[in-house]
């Protein structure tokens, strides 16, 4: 299996557990993954330190990129990166890349994935839909792109927040394509 470059996207939209969790889940997997790329916008960050209570996004071994460093190789489809997962997509963020506006890395990235035909898996966070947040799901998934939104299960008989958010994060590594040992249904 040829490894995998991965573009990771947090945005603001609550739901930081979701990040951290897929970030430790790629430290764990590095051995499928050549690299990865981070973005963060600025509301990620407030909402990281707010809902964790921590700066631990600072600690991760992975590239980091400025919200609105163009030159990042992803914003360019020639850096043939695999998969971009945007963790939490918030709605705002979500509608900027329906519509094709790409003002800053992230809602780059994305138009560049999905112009290339690769992966995008945007999890969204918010509830309820509105029609516009309907639209733009379609909109997003009618060009190429996976909305997997952070919906729990519960098979596994989750006993922890953490556990919880992980049954999401295992679907996220599920759709990019990753080997992981994680619950099955009926396995």
């Amino acid at each position: 299996m040829r490894k995998k470059k991965i573009i990771v996207a947090i945005t603001g939209a609550s739901g930081s557990v979701y990040a951290k969790l897929l970030l430790d889940s790629l430290l764990q997997l590095s051995g499928q993954i050549e690299k990865v790329g981070v973005v963060m916008s600025d509301n990620a960050k407030e909402v990281w330190r707010f809902e964790l209570q921590n700066q631990d996004y600072e600690n991760y071994p992975f590239t980091f990129y400025p919200k609105m460093d163009f030159n990042a190789p992803f914003a360019s489809g020639s850096a043939k990166f695999d998969t971009m997962i945007i963790i939490p997509c918030s709605m705002g963020t979500l509608g900027r890349i329906a519509q094709g506006i790409s003002n800053d890395l992230i809602s780059r990235a994305a138009d560049v994935v999905l112009k290339e035909r690769r992966k995008l898996i945007a999890v969204v966070r918010d509830t309820p839909f509105s029609l516009i947040h309907i639209n733009n799901m379609k909109t997003v998934t009618e060009a190429g792109g996976i909305i997997c939104p952070a919906s729990p299960s519960f098979y596994s008989l989750p006993k922890t927040i953490e556990e919880v958010a992980q049954t999401v994060v295992s679907r996220v590594i599920d759709l990019a394509g990753l080997e992981q040992d994680s619950y099955r249904w009926n396995e």
